[in-house]
């Protein structure tokens, strides 16, 4: 039922004042909900009651169906409204709060997920706690109504015990925030660890690691990339292609539209969860990308490009700011905008095409789900092509017609709904991926896209100078975190480097500050997720894993190491040096959960290749543009980008007592600011590089680091 229906006789709860689309989802249901904040737990307090917390996220399949089944339930609702103080938090707005509660969760169950389930007392200590709960009992899961009477009955007649309960896991939650570094050195022999385990999760059959559900792991593929290009070993880069290859020949991509689902809930990547998350897609565009810069592989640049075209055509708000998520149902059934049959194929698509298209796209395998198909790749070209007794070049000319078709009958299809909130953070890894891709795919579209990103950034979520986390609507609100904070510096970073306009770089260096002043602890030795301007909480959040987003301290780690370079500031590094060290035991054994911290202890480890380019003042940029296309067209993990107009001031001492040579644009590769002679010769940019980095797409001359 949609919520226009349900709200024809319904009042709206306290959810209709909010941004958040996951809770304006919830603000006709007849629970009696609270947004997270002061006003709940005084109540709580007041009245003696426990607090009913409840965590999700707009695109959240199984939080539609326990919205359906248990909110939307006249009989449940009031059972809630009766004993508990409910309070809805949309996860993707309060990270912080989602960290310490799943933390709970899984310390009490083993396991967590979402929706998130917790109990919590006025004071907001959790004392029990789970996911996804069904409206009866059900398959061994006792039913929501049975677990809010006990829940209920247990705070009222036995309040001292489930206190003490609380007493114990807050002191187990408050062990985080004593992490402190060991004595582990920070050396090539983690990354040789780190890789081992790798090839011990791998799947060699149909690549990612593990078996199902299988999750891409972009960070993980993006240290195995590098890892290869440190070492020249041929099986590092072996497994990324073979992984790269199956995600995108399986219904993971969307064939037709571009971008990638969440994960596939089998191990060959055929099934996916519906839902497009913007950081799944910045992170593996990037990771496409970067695979053609180190192969040289067409439909990996493919791949990349049909990614980022589709955030630009779906995924941004006309101001600039890219939106949060795309939703896996519509019309009630998850999949089906996605999902086709061969009768449909038919008639949209003349006979060849139909044929064509049947066979490269597997519909004439049959139904793959529920009755349907999910479009995927199961044959090679040539195999295709011989099966239809055509050459290559006309199959090409008919899947190309045949996508075209499909897709706009598709658009006319009802639309899965949109999460149009725009978070700092997420849109701070779009931005680094659009303006690394603007230069290494020659996009003036994409640099644009970026340049508007960033002032929209600049301008929407930072209107009194800090940082905020979330815009919807012409509202910015919530501190920013630490991953806000360090993702969006990330982006302006990599933007200074795609057009050297040094408003970009100074920005990202404000934000370093802003991120070193609220959330670096120096007793600590370590970053927090919130600032030192943040509510109160029962603790303060320290997130060390990097799982679907990178954690906050891994990217400052990443940010400082690259800053401190551009900069010649050495307490930069020094602080992302002390950052990496409390991970250093753990990067090795789990490295799963230590993608970017790896990748940033790759960059530390280095050696850096600091690239400068000086031109003549007045010059366009066509004029640089053949020494760029040097640069951005090899894979340079542990590079850094300087340049500047010859004689302004560029206050950066990698372009220090630099020239352009004989009026013409010149490039200075530097290690530890120790240059080879410049050059103005493209040619013998590519051979400096080479000769640094080793050639881009042939792993047998990958030169020893």
């Amino acid at each position: 039922m949609s919520t226009e229906r349900r709200s024809a006789d319904r009042a709206p709860n306290r959810l209709a004042k909010e941004t958040s689309p996951y809770l304006l989802q919830h603000q006709y249901n007849p629970v009696d909900w609270y947004p997270w904040g002061e006003e709940a737990f005084a109540r709580a307090r007041a009245e003696g009651k426990p607090v009913l917390l409840s965590v999700g996220y707009s695109a959240c399949h199984w939080c539609h169906v326990m919205e359906r089944e248990s909110f939307e339930d006249p009989g449940i609702a009031s059972l809630m409204n009766e004993r508990f103080v409910s309070v809805k938090v949309d996860r993707e707005e309060r990270p912080d709060v989602d960290a310490i509660y799943m933390q709970a969760v899984q310390s009490m169950t083993g396991h967590g997920g979402w929706p998130m389930t917790v109990f919590l007392t006025p004071d907001g200590v959790p004392f029990y706690g789970g996911t996804y709960f069904p409206p009866e009992d059900r398959h061994g899961i006792p039913g929501f109504p049975r677990i809010l009477a006990t829940i209920a009955e247990v705070y009222r007649e036995q309040r001292d015990r489930v206190e003490e309960a609380g007493r114990r896991l807050l002191a187990e939650l408050r062990q985080a925030e004593r992490v402190r570094a060991g004595g582990d050195l920070l050396t090539r022999e983690i990354l040789d660890g780190a890789f081992q385990r790798f090839r011990l999760e791998f799947d060699a059959r149909d690549g990612g690691l593990g078996r199902a559900p299988k999750f891409p792991q972009p960070m993980a593929w993006d240290f195995v990339l590098r890892y290869w290009r440190r070492t020249g070993r041929a099986e590092p880069l072996e497994m990324v292609r073979l992984t790269l290859d199956r995600m995108a020949r399986g219904g993971i991509y969307d064939q037709l539209g571009g971008g990638f689902h969440r994960y596939a809930v089998d191990g060959v990547w055929l099934v996916p969860h519906f839902e497009k998350m913007l950081y799944d897609n910045s992170q593996l565009a990037l990771l496409y990308l970067n695979a053609w810069q180190a192969t040289g592989e067409g439909g990996y640049r493919r791949i990349a490009t049909e990614t980022l075209d589709y955030v630009v055509r779906e995924m941004t708000h006309p101001d600039g700011g890219f939106y949060s998520t795309q939703d896996a149902d519509s019309e009630g059934e998850e999949g089906k905008f996605f999902r086709w049959t061969e009768a449909e194929l038919r008639e949209v698509l003349d006979p060849d095409e139909a044929a064509a298209a049947a066979l490269w796209w597997g519909l004439a395998d049959g139904p793959n789900f529920e009755g349907r198909s999910i479009l995927h790749v199961p044959r090679e070209a040539d195999a295709v092509a011989a099966k239809l007794g055509i050459g290559r070049g006309e199959l090409d000319s008919l899947l190309g017609r045949a996508r075209r078709k499909l897709f706009e009958v598709r658009e006319r299809r009802v639309r899965p709904g949109r999460d149009e909130k725009v978070l700092a953070g997420w849109n701070g890894m779009m931005l680094r991926a659009f303006a690394e891709a603007a230069c290494a795919l020659e996009r003036a579209d994409f640099r644009a896209v970026a340049e508007r990103n960033a002032a929209f950034l600049l301008r929407e979520l930072r209107p009194e100078g800090r940082l905020l986390r979330t815009w919807k609507d012409g509202r910015s609100k919530l501190l920013g975190y630490l991953e806000d904070h360090a993702m969006v510096a990330d982006g302006l970073l990599a933007l200074y480097e795609a057009t050297f306009e040094r408003r970009w770089l100074d920005a990202g260096r404000e934000l370093v500050e802003d991120m070193l002043r609220l959330f670096w602890d120096p007793a600590a030795e370590a970053f927090f997720d919130t600032g030192t301007d943040h509510e109160p909480l029962i603790v303060r959040p320290r997130n060390l894993f990097d799982s679907a987003v990178p954690s906050g301290t891994s990217v400052a780690a990443d940010v400082l190491f690259r800053l401190a370079i551009l900069t010649g500031e050495e307490r930069y590094g020094r602080t992302g040096l002390a950052a990496l060290r409390p991970v250093a035991p753990l990067m090795a054994r789990y490295p799963s959960g230590f993608g970017r911290f790896l990748g940033a202890l790759d960059f530390h480890l280095g050696p850096a290749l600091e690239v400068a380019l000086l031109w003549p003042a007045g010059a366009g940029e066509s004029v640089r543009a053949p020494l760029l296309r040097e640069v951005f067209s090899r894979y340079l993990p542990r590079r850094v980008l300087a340049g500047v107009a010859d004689g302004e001031t560029a206050g950066l001492p990698l372009l220090e007592g630099k020239v352009a040579r004989s009026g013409q644009p010149t490039a200075y590769v530097c290690e530890r600011y120790a240059c080879q002679a410049p050059t103005t010769e493209p040619a013998e940019l590519g051979r400096q590089l080479d000769g640094r980095a080793g050639r881009p797409g042939v792993a047998t001359a990958v030169h020893h680091q």
